[in-house]
């Protein structure tokens, strides 16, 4: 893990990076590292910066300025043996479509010296029936799958996955994180992009926010919703638009935080089983009614909201 004593050099470091397109700064002074056997999460809206920040550290984008080290290595020194030990799953891969399964993931394991054999890849991803199929036929989720089968026969040592369960159906996703889990758990490293709250949170050791470019907030799942002092959220909304005062809701006993967008009133709070009454009795002293009440534990979501002010999909 980042900060213990070894005399290995962490999988990846970033430091001070930056990168601007014209007027449009993508990534402004950014700082991480990823342990070994870790599975470090980018987390943030769509333009927060995290797929150039990838791109920079897979070797496929020069930065402005900053330092990049890659298992010890840097780009423009160590390229060719760099790309022996990466796994990348880009955000889109394009595919021959009229080649099989098995003879894409063929082809991309002649590109390395080392790693699986083919047949083993494809079972390893659950692909075996649809070796033979054309890539053209498959779903979302199997050609994910066979994106990540691509990224693994190299036998990689740190693998890059930018927003690898994008648009994939449930039961798709829930079979790409058992593919993560079992990478990471042969001690492996992992850096993911995503913008899916739960999915940081089932997959990640550590996780950073990004937010324009730069990261507002960083550590474990558990130590950033425990940052709100709230183990719930609960919101609401005010019938017929009527006005409501604020600060007596705030007031409340249990109520940790409020905000207020759109019309929908936000509370963090300690014990939904004591404020829950007491707003219910509040909102009846001040005359108004609810046009709709829900509460939720509280997710990295909401440290997000807390920390900017938006919604992670607004932009």
């Amino acid at each position: 893990m980042p900060g213990s004593p070894s005399s290995t050099p962490p999988p990846l470091q970033v430091r001070s990076l930056r990168k601007a397109y014209g007027d449009v700064v993508a990534v402004d002074g950014l700082d991480l590292e990823v342990g070994a056997g870790e599975c470090f999460g980018l987390l943030g809206p769509n333009g927060a910066g995290k797929t150039t920040t990838v791109e920079i550290c897979e070797g496929l984008t020069e930065p402005d300025a900053g330092e990049v080290i890659v298992l010890g290595r840097r780009w423009g020194r160590d390229d060719r043996e760099l790309r022996e030990l990466l796994g990348i799953s880009l955000q889109e891969t394009q595919f021959a479509e009229k080649l099989t399964v098995e003879e894409t993931v063929r082809l991309f394991r002649s590109f390395y010296r080392r790693g699986p054999e083919y047949r083993e890849v494809i079972a390893m991803v659950q692909l075996q029936e649809k070796a033979n199929a054309r890539v053209g036929q498959l779903s979302g989720g199997q050609r994910q799958r066979m994106a990540l089968a691509c990224a693994l026969v190299g036998d990689p040592r740190l693998l890059f996955l930018d927003e690898p369960t994008t648009g994939l159906d449930p039961q798709s996703r829930r079979q790409l994180w058992e593919l993560i889990g079992r990478f990471k758990s042969e001690g492996r490293s992992i850096l993911l992009t995503t913008h899916y709250m739960d999915e940081a949170e089932r997959l990640c050791d550590r996780v950073a926010i990004v937010d324009h470019g730069r990261i507002i907030a960083q550590g474990s799942p558990l130590e950033l919703i425990g940052s709100l002092r709230a183990e719930h959220v609960l919101e609401f909304a005010l019938a017929d638009g009527k006005a409501l005062d604020d600060g007596a809701v705030g007031a409340l006993d249990g109520v940790c935080a409020t905000s207020r967008r759109n019309g929908t009133y936000r509370l963090q709070v300690a014990e939904l089983h004591r404020t829950v009454p007491l707003l219910l009795g509040e909102l009846r002293r001040q005359g108004v009614q609810l046009s709709e009440l829900r509460t939720h534990s509280a997710t990295l979501e909401d440290v997000f909201v807390t920390l900017t002010g938006r919604q992670l999909r607004d932009e």
